[in-house]
């Protein structure tokens, strides 16, 4: 399973080229946060599908929905895009509901190895990039492979 970063940046393109050029969403000066063991394409999808009340094929198609965002020639590091509406999901979730979403995450399957506690940790930490994304105006919610730097600095859950 990969690492990523998850970031928060004023949209796609730019932020893309930045983080690859500039060794790291956190090397550039973005709000990161680093995830261990979390895919960044099945396992997000799933949270999507889960926290919406939709069906994981419906979150998957939904726009940006894993989009990839740098350049399809180079194999790493890559840069993936978190749909709007799970931004949007993350923004507006209670603590509780958060909680809950974790438990139906593990509980679906597709947090692969994830402990619903450690979901928990995984849903609160992307729920606060988002709110803080969201509070700063910035509109993209990416994701970065984090294989090729070293870690970020940033503690996952």
């Amino acid at each position: 399973m990969p690492d990523a970063d998850y970031f928060a940046a004023a949209a796609d393109d730019v932020s893309a080229l930045a983080v690859i050029e500039g060794g790291g969403p956190a090397r550039v000066g973005l709000d990161v946060v680093f995830l261990k063991d979390v895919d960044p394409v099945d396992a997000i999808v799933g949270l999507e599908a889960v926290m919406t009340g939709c069906s994981y094929e419906e979150a998957g198609a939904r726009p940006r929905a894993g989009q990839l965002l740098s350049s399809a020639e180079v194999d790493s590091p890559f840069v993936l895009a978190v749909s709007d509406t799970l931004r949007d999901a993350l923004v507006s979730v209670s603590a509780e509901d958060a909680v809950r979403a974790a438990e139906a995450w593990t509980a679906s399957g597709s947090a692969a190895g994830l402990d619903a506690a450690t979901a928990t940790g995984v849903v609160e930490a992307l729920v606060g990039l988002a709110r803080r994304a969201h509070a700063a105006e910035l509109r993209a919610v990416l994701l970065v492979d984090a294989v090729t730097w070293s870690v970020s600095g940033v503690p996952g859950p």
